[in-house]
């Protein structure tokens, strides 16, 4: 049985993803396979070996997070879950910054994963030429309409996808780099660094600073760690929303710090040759690649663009969902259009197309300039965090605010304060070591530009529209509570 929200809405989705569904949201567009898969280079290469352990440190942190989220999508089990939550717990306009945050998160992420990470990685597959930019667009392209293209259809066909992705995950990465570790135990006396023991995870890179390495280590975690709450963004369409929906969110988090931390171990122990894996543009593939040959290293790769594919499929999900949530409180361009569902596909098309044009003018912006582009990716590591730090720093002014009439299937309790107040410190100290060195600088100027627009829109056409009231949160005096069968 399903109860609903006193959330002011009309129905709109049909409630169709179940409990294994939403953990498999999440995990997917956490995607420890992905993340490792795209960042291990860098925290390789500025911290070295030792990199591994900031993982975990990464992985309690974005626990203490998503333990926090995970309250709020219990009480508030509403598409567009960091607006919703922000919007209702503040007010409007502090939701509209949260979900601008992360509509630029979206528009950016999904393009870059599939330029940057999915294009070249198909094309080795395929025995093709991963520099030609050319092939490479035209697979980001096809990938990323392909993923659209199934949310379109229907939500049960993204499920699907996601579902199979938790094993593809699972044997992709954590499976892989325990056969890698195996294979090393048996030879690694014949490797060209001639064997190590597992003080080999000790061992730093002398040429940089301490400070930047940390830094640069942890972004192995800071980068991959994030995006749990789409199961939250796809609450309207779950059953028995309120206690399935954190639990498939806190899952996802926990059992991707666990295996991510095992898959990190398993590969690093069996580096054969420290010098040349770290000067391999894809150190895993060179890992793999040592120890088990080209053709089933070709099969890892296969896994992972499939891992990375599942990973655009519920973006494009997640993103979509966020369109519409605001849209529906009339706070984007063209809001009418963007907030009706398919009587047919029950899916928000209008949203996903837009979404789907956004990410293909990006793709084209960043193809054009791939400067330009690596420095949007960048920016993207930096938004989701501001939009934590924004929704935590709204929790704790106004937690007081939660509405419990509905239910909720989960509470922090005691607990909430201090959970809460270290992951606020956590996330100050992430998102300081994403803004403030030099590196990151051209990013942070990426996302106060975004800021920017959002700020042009809300002074141009927004705030008279909160002000008539045609625009905003609708009324939520709580109504007659509707159940439905699940």
């Amino acid at each position: 049985m399903e109860e609903t929200t006193t959330s002011g809405y009309a129905t709109a989705f049909p409630r169709v993803l179940r409990r294994f569904a939403l953990f498999a949201i999440a995990f997917s567009v956490v995607s420890i396979t992905t993340g490792i898969f795209v960042n291990y280079a860098y925290g390789l290469t500025t911290l070295g070996p030792a990199a591994v352990w900031l993982w975990p440190v990464a992985a309690v942190g974005q626990i203490l997070v998503v333990l926090v989220l995970a309250e709020l999508a219990g009480h508030m089990p509403l598409a567009g879950a960091n607006y919703q939550w922000s919007a209702r717990l503040v007010g409007t306009r502090f939701g509209y910054a949260v979900g601008s945050l992360g509509v630029l998160y979206g528009a950016v992420g999904l393009p870059g994963i599939a330029l940057i990470g999915l294009a070249p990685l198909t094309a080795t597959v395929l025995g093709l030429d991963a520099t030609d930019t050319t092939l490479l667009l035209v697979i980001a392209v096809l990938a990323i309409v392909l993923a659209y293209l199934v949310n379109i259809i229907r939500v049960q066909w993204a499920a699907r996808v996601n579902n199979l992705a938790v094993f593809a995950e699972i044997v992709g990465t954590v499976v892989l780099s325990v056969v890698v570790l195996a294979l090393w135990a048996h030879g690694h006396a014949s490797t060209p660094d001639g064997g190590h023991g597992l003080g080999f995870l000790t061992t730093t890179n002398p040429g940089t600073p301490l400070a930047d390495g940390i830094v640069g280590g942890a972004l192995i975690g800071i980068f991959t760690l994030v995006g749990f709450e789409a199961a939250a963004d796809m609450a309207e369409e779950a059953v028995d929303a309120r206690r399935t929906v954190p639990r498939a969110m806190i899952a996802a988090a926990v059992i991707s710090g666990v295996l991510g931390l095992v898959a990190l171990i398993g590969f690093t122990v069996a580096i054969p040759d420290l010098a040349a894996v770290e000067a391999s543009p894809v150190p895993l593939a060179a890992i793999a690649g040592y120890w088990l040959g080209p053709v089933l290293t070709k099969v890892f790769l296969v896994i992972v663009v499939f891992s990375m594919f599942a990973l655009l499929v519920v973006a494009a999900a997640s993103n979509s969902r966020l369109l519409f949530a605001m849209a529906r409180d009339g706070l984007l361009p063209a809001s009418t259009a963007m907030a009706r569902v398919h009587p047919r596909t029950a899916t928000p098309v209008t949203a996903l197309v837009v979404s789907l044009i956004v990410c293909l003018l990006l793709l084209g912006y960043g193809t054009l300039d791939g400067q330009a582009f690596t420095v949007l990716v960048g920016a993207t590591a930096l938004v989701p965090y501001l939009a934590y730090l924004l929704t935590l720093g709204g929790y704790l002014a106004r937690r007081r605010r939660l509405r419990t009439d509905g239910g909720s299937g989960f509470e922090l309790g005691r607990a909430a304060l201090p959970v809460a107040t270290l992951a606020l410190v956590w996330l100050v100290v992430v998102v300081a070591a994403l803004s403030l060195p030099d590196a990151f600088r051209a990013a942070d100027y990426v996302v106060l530009g975004g800021i920017a627009l959002a700020g042009l829109w809300y002074v141009a056409v927004l705030r008279r529209r909160l002000r008539d009231g045609t625009a905003g949160l609708p009324d939520t005096t709580p109504t007659t509570t509707v159940v439905e069968a699940g």
